[in-house]
Formats: C-alpha cells, sequence, structure tokens
C-alpha cells in the first residue's frame, strides 16, 4: 500500500484512514492489508500532526481503530497459518497414499482410461426411469459409441470394449467419457450418477488437493473421489463391481 505524505495545511478528514485505505486498494477493490498495521500506525500519527487543535479529534476514535486494524492483522496471519497447514496436510495425504500407485480403484466420474481394451463403468438410476441410454465419448467431445440400456433402477455395471458402434477399435491410452442419458415416463430428465475404473499411476497435488494420476495420462482424480480399492489388477472386468 503506498503512503501519500499530507501537507500540514490539509484537513484532517483529507488524512482519514477511510480516504487512505481507498488509495490502498487493489486493483480489484478489495483492500490491500499486507502491512496494513504499519502503514496505519503512520496515518494516524500524520492525522495528529495535522488535527485542529482548537478542535481535536476524539482519543476513543483512534483506539477503537487501532484495535480495528489490529484484529485484521491477526487475521492475516491466521489465514496465512491455515493456507500452510491446508497445504502441508494435502502433502501429507499424497505420501501416504503413494502405495495406492499401481492399484486398480473405483472413483467417483465418468471418465477412464481405455486400458487393455476397455474401461469399466457403472451408473446409478433413480426409480422412474423408463428410458435410457449410454454414449461415449472421447476427448474431442466426439460421440464413438452409443447404446440403449433397460432402465432399471439402482447401480448397473458398463465396460466398454473401445470399439465404437461402427465396429473400429479406438487406441489404448485415451481418456473416454460416458454420459447416461435418462427420462422418466413424462419425458422429464433423470439425472444418474456415475463411476469408473482405472489404474492409479501416480500421486500428486494440485491447488491443494491430493489426486491420483489414472493411466499414465492427464486425468486427475481427487482422492476424496475414491470409492473402492480394487486390488492390484489390470483389467476392470476382473474387478467385483465390474460384469461383462
Amino acid at each position: 500500500m503506498t503512503i501519500t505524505s499530507v501537507p500540514a495545511s490539509s484537513t484532517p478528514a483529507a488524512a482519514s484512514p477511510t480516504s487512505a485505505s481507498a488509495n490502498g486498494a487493489t486493483a480489484n477493490g478489495a483492500l490491500n492489508f499486507t502491512q496494513n498495521f504499519d502503514t496505519f500506525l503512520t496515518l494516524l500519527t500524520t492525522q495528529l500532526q495535522n488535527q485542529d487543535p482548537l478542535s481535536p479529534m476524539d482519543t476513543d476514535q483512534f483506539t477503537s481503530q487501532l484495535v480495528m486494524f489490529s484484529q485484521v492483522e491477526q487475521q492475516i496471519k491466521t489465514n496465512s497459518q491455515l493456507s500452510t497447514m491446508i497445504a502441508a496436510q494435502a502433502g501429507a495425504e499424497a505420501v501416504s497414499a503413494l502405495p495406492m500407485v499401481g492399484q486398480t480403484i473405483q472413483y467417483n466420474g465418468n471418465q477412464g482410461v481405455l486400458a487393455n481394451g476397455q474401461i469399466g463403468f457403472s451408473y446409478t438410476l433413480p426409480s422412474g426411469a423408463a428410458s435410457a441410454s449410454l454414449q461415449i465419448k472421447d476427448s474431442a467431445g466426439n460421440t464413438v459409441f452409443t447404446k440403449t440400456v433397460t432402465p432399471n433402477a439402482g447401480t448397473q455395471n458398463f465396460i466398454w470394449n473401445g470399439q465404437t458402434s461402427a465396429g473400429v477399435q479406438e487406441p489404448n491410452g485415451g481418456i473416454y467419457t460416458l454420459d447416461v442419458t435418462a427420462a422418466s415416463a413424462t419425458n422429464a430428465t433423470v439425472s444418474a450418477t456415475t463411476t469408473a475404473i482405472g489404474q492409479v499411476t501416480g500421486v500428486s497435488v494440485a491447488n491443494n488437493v491430493a489426486q491420483f494420476s489414472i493411466g499414465n495420462t492427464s486425468l486427475q482424480v481427487p482422492m476424496s473421489q475414491l470409492v473402492n480399492v480394487l486390488g492390484n489388477q489390470s483389467s476392470p472386468s476382473s474387478s467385483p463391481t465390474a460384469a461383462n
């Protein structure tokens, strides 16, 4: 925050903390309190030097301002310490998750990596669905496979064999998305939840969030999305949550 010197002829209002705070606003309008406590003391001293001796400002007002800015400074320090603690916790989670590398997991989400010619998914429909279909999309958003399924309520397993609707085999290592479209008897949209199965190839931290790398690709899954650990398996068809 830049401090502007106040000339002796200036009025107290010109040197008020309110005006100085406005000068110290950041580009987005938020106040920059990084060095705010020292700044306030400078402003307070300047204000005392330039006040009207015949009409001095109330000392209680100065005291309350000092307490307010001191509280802000303490809050900034607290927030900084909390951020450090959160970052340290995320790092510790990532270290503790290192044994997960090489394990096959089930996680909340609708994206998976094609490995060994297949991806394991599951989807859950509520009661009331009258129709349902599955769409597999590639990383560019192109629909490569569609299938009409029975709209049974509950969780259903689906293993995609990597073949498009035209029978072309997609290459391993690609990231694909499962979209579930379901509707009621009145053609109202019915929402479905999905999970996917993939192999953990790494653990990292991004934005203070520990996450799994899936299949040596850019697909990152937050650890909070973990549903089940299926073991050291290379094929989703051998997992207890997938079915042919």
